[in-house]
């Protein structure tokens, strides 16, 4: 595997020039001009979702809005796909051609509620957050889809396109388990984007990652009465925190463990039968990923051992790390350049300095939303994990990112939150429909584009890549969002 991970950076010096997709100026205008009809069920729809802010495996809501729009424009639709009840398939097929998927998310996060379009930190009360703008991306990618399908109606251009609704993409693995069962099987190209900072197509590669939660049992007793017949459970997490944290001087280097206490007990004259830790292991490569959390699953065992408790493992998540296609990242980097950037007004930008004056640290322009970046290929990983690069090791896949958050703004925070579900954020969402569907509609124009980038990623997994997921062969975790979830 390690060895098929720096073919990814080796990859791009033997490709030749990238292939150029052909779509003529009048379907540009005709696939802009219907996304610019859908702005206001556009922003509807994102508003909609940022206020159900469910979690995720439990984003019904938010996944029956986004199927109930694709079903009035004309897609089959196939819920509950992969065992994952918020999960769906939407297909539009005209004759046989290639398959373009659009990828959707709509899982917000825990613990990030916030009023939107506010400049400082007020909450709204809630559990949860769209701190990811997982609200744009989900409606964004829905409405290309819906846009792409008009076009092919009325040009009869022959293919299918489907929108993938999928759920679960902070920390449950939602695309890795449809990958693992077959559902991007006969896909060509997938497609997708991601709420940002700033205007890019760029790509590269990402963090690989394995996610489980540590569950140990002790004996209750009265802690100042009689704690000896009593054994801590809680004893058995710190024991084993402490020991992964003495294990990082001698793992590979840009690894990255973290972990939170997910319950450590009720009352502190209790000693706590039960306790749980939430782990998640992080490296560009996924055997280093799996060697190094079998070592964590060590210091579990250790620490239960040491402390006369018992421990168990659940596995909640696992994905691949990104691989980077650089055909397509040309045919996304021009459609984006095409659409262009964003313009904010002068209401817009006295938010955003508000925004980042909360920062406590000097910040972008915030005239940069106005720009468009200059596609590069990147050779070491993003900070954050992704399920969608599992489809990306087995399907050619692109993506971008467009500024739907304040310039300088820190991922997964309550200042996304408030952007997110604010006029920033529909702005960025729209730039990203619109080059969602001129890039989409462009592969279907292409088929030359297509077979090279598939050429490209048979290139880059080697001859002797075969896929194994991750998340192994255990079913979606759909409690994964439940505190302790097992606790006796």
């Amino acid at each position: 595997m390690k060895r098929m991970m720096l073919a990814v950076l080796a990859a791009s010096t033997i490709l030749a020039q990238p292939a150029h997709a052909e779509l003529s100026s009048a379907d540009q205008s005709e696939i802009l001009q219907t996304v610019t009809d859908d702005a206001k069920p556009i922003e509807d729809t994102a508003l909609a979702i940022w206020n159900f802010a469910e979690l995720g495996y439990k984003e019904t809501q938010s996944s029956d809005l986004l199927q109930e729009k694709l079903k009035q424009a004309g897609f089959s639709i196939t819920p509950g796909i992969a065992g994952e009840p918020t999960a769906f398939m939407a297909s539009y097929k005209n004759g046989d051609g290639p398959v373009i998927a659009l990828l959707a998310e709509y899982d917000a996060l825990p613990g990030l509620s916030q009023k939107a379009g506010v400049g400082t930190q007020e909450s709204l009360g809630g559990i949860a957050g769209h701190g990811c703008g997982h609200n744009l991306f989900g409606t964004a990618s829905t409405y290309a889809g819906i846009a792409v399908k008009e076009w092919m109606k009325a040009n009869n251009v022959t293919g299918e396109v489907r929108v993938y609704g999928t759920p679960a993409e902070e920390g449950g693995s939602g695309k890795a388990f449809m990958v693992r069962d077959g559902y991007f099987d006969d896909v060509d190209i997938a497609v997708h984007w991601h709420p940002g900072n700033t205007n890019s197509a760029s790509q590269g590669p990402t963090l690989a990652n394995i996610s489980g939660k540590f569950r140990f049992h002790g004996v209750s007793a009265h802690a100042a009465g009689n704690p000896d017949k009593g054994r801590s459970a809680l004893d058995g997490v710190e024991a084993m925190d402490d020991m992964v944290n003495m294990l990082r001087e001698h793992i590979p280097d840009r690894t990255r463990i973290h972990y939170v206490i997910t319950d450590g007990g009720k009352a502190p004259n209790v000693v706590p039968n039960f306790a749980e830790v939430y782990y998640y292991v992080r490296h560009q490569d996924p055997e280093i990923v799996r060697s190094v959390m079998d070592w964590v699953k060590q210091a579990a065992d250790g620490a239960a051992m040491g402390t006369q408790t018992t421990v168990e493992f659940e596995q909640t998540g696992g994905v691949y790390s990104m691989m980077p296609n650089e055909t397509l990242m040309h045919v996304m980097d021009r459609n984006l350049h095409k659409v262009g950037g964003i313009t904010w007004t002068e209401e817009e930008k006295t938010f955003g300095a508000a925004i980042q004056k909360s920062f406590g640290r000097e910040a972008p322009s915030l005239d940069s939303v106005g720009d468009v970046e200059e596609a590069e290929l990147y050779d070491q990983a993003m900070g954050g994990s992704t399920d969608v690069s599992d489809i990306s090791w087995i399907v050619p896949t692109v993506g971008l990112s467009t500024a739907t958050f304040v310039p300088g703004s820190p991922g997964h925070s309550w200042q996304n939150v408030a952007a997110s579900g604010s006029s920033v954020g529909i702005k960025g969402a729209m730039v990203a429909t619109k080059t969602l569907a001129l890039t989409t509609a462009d592969l279907f124009r292409s088929p030359d584009v297509i077979a090279k980038a598939k050429d490209e990623l048979k290139e880059r997994v080697g001859p002797d890549f075969e896929y194994r997921a991750l998340v192994g062969d255990r079913a979606p975790p759909l409690d994964y969002r439940d505190a302790a979830s097992k606790s006796e």
